[in-house]
């Protein structure tokens, strides 16, 4: 029988080799235009970076928030552990005192060899100088047990110390855990909106930045911040329901044109809920450290009851806040792009409103 043999596979001649790589070439480079195609990111109009950069900046702002929560925790953490560190110090430099009095005892102890009284009271050429030598060793001794006693208090104690002190520096880390990761977040969403209006013309870049607000001041600008302080600042203060609340107003209109810096609390930048703490601050009012900590700080006010002073929030997640200073507008600190300004409440989502004093 005759062997089945394979069909010898023909190989591709030049020409045929050619053909198949071209076509082979055509196609792939047809995916790749539709593929191109349909994953271009189209331009963006002014008003979509708009309101792209405002929710950048919005998410920006509830990082702050955060941010200044931990900061302020983180701060007061580690002041209870310098205060804990601080007694610990003084009661170990006490403890060390102590054990250098129980060494002088026991060193005098041992040079007099520790013979039995009863021995002693029999060498003793002087019986009755002795028994009242004894009574008197015999009250050093209650002394010198009390004085053990204290020192064995004072390690029990400053064992305590470091604990807490433990516990404080555990705290402190995983707030500083929590600023590294908020800050990150905040300097991504800032680097986005950034890179954002960068693909604007600069006459376009500058309406972006400014739209949403009125009455921008420019911080080099005295004249323009005198301007826009005088017509309004009086009125509100007149309006305002107390002199804490005018105080406050009065600070705020002072600081229009300051820049905008997100975790600064002042005298020169600000972010929202810092410009609120410094102008309360000045009236002698202590106001918690963020917008979700100050909404809960006094009295809850209708939009329908605002007046000059009471604090308004923006947002579902109570992200931002400014000063309301009457006729339907606040002074607050908007973002980046903006110092601290005269706005519509309007311009945001109202959240809610608070009359601190």
């Amino acid at each position: 029988m005759a062997a089945h043999r394979k069909p010898r596979q023909r190989s591709l001649s030049g020409n045929t080799a050619r053909t198949a790589a071209t076509i082979a070439l055509a196609g792939a480079a047809t995916a790749t235009a539709f593929d191109g195609t349909s994953h271009a990111e189209p331009q963006l109009t002014p008003t979509q970076v708009k309101a792209k950069v405002d929710k950048l900046y919005q998410e920006a702002e509830v990082a702050t928030e955060k941010y200044d929560g931990a900061k302020e925790k983180a701060d007061a953490a580690e002041k209870r552990l310098n205060t804990l560190r601080d007694e610990a110090a003084r009661k170990t430099e006490k403890l060390n005192s102590a054990r250098d009095s129980l060494g002088y005892v026991a060193a005098a102890q041992y040079r007099s060899g520790g013979i039995d009284p009863a021995v002693q009271l029999m060498l003793s050429d002087n019986p009755e100088r002795y028994l009242d030598g004894a009574e008197f060793a015999d009250r050093v001794g209650h002394r010198q047990t009390a004085a053990v006693e204290l020192v064995r208090q004072q390690l029990r104690e400053i064992e305590q110390l470091r604990g807490a002190a433990h516990i404080e520096l555990t705290s402190l880390k995983s707030r500083q855990a929590e600023l590294g990761k908020q800050k990150k977040t905040i300097n991504g969403k800032l680097d986005q909106a950034r890179r954002l209006l960068s693909t604007l013309p600069p006459q376009q870049r500058a309406q972006v930045g400014e739209a949403g607000g009125t009455g921008r001041a420019s911080r080099s600008s005295t004249t323009a911040r005198g301007a826009l302080a005088a017509p309004g600042s009086s009125a509100a203060r007149a309006d305002a329901p107390n002199s804490r609340a005018a105080a406050a107003v009065s600070y705020a209109y002072q600081k229009l044109g300051s820049p905008y810096v997100w975790g600064a609390t002042g005298p020169n930048a600000f972010d929202c809920s810092g410009l609120v703490q410094a102008a309360y601050s000045s009236a002698g009012v202590s106001l918690p450290r963020t917008t979700y900590a100050q909404i809960n700080a006094g009295q809850r006010v209708s939009r329908s009851e605002l007046r000059p002073g009471d604090l308004v929030f923006f947002y579902s997640g109570i992200s931002h806040v400014g000063i309301y200073v009457g006729d339907g507008q606040m002074i607050h600190a908007p973002n980046p792009t903006a110092p601290v300004r005269l706005a519509p409440i309007d311009e945001m989502p109202f959240a809610g409103a608070t009359r601190v004093v």
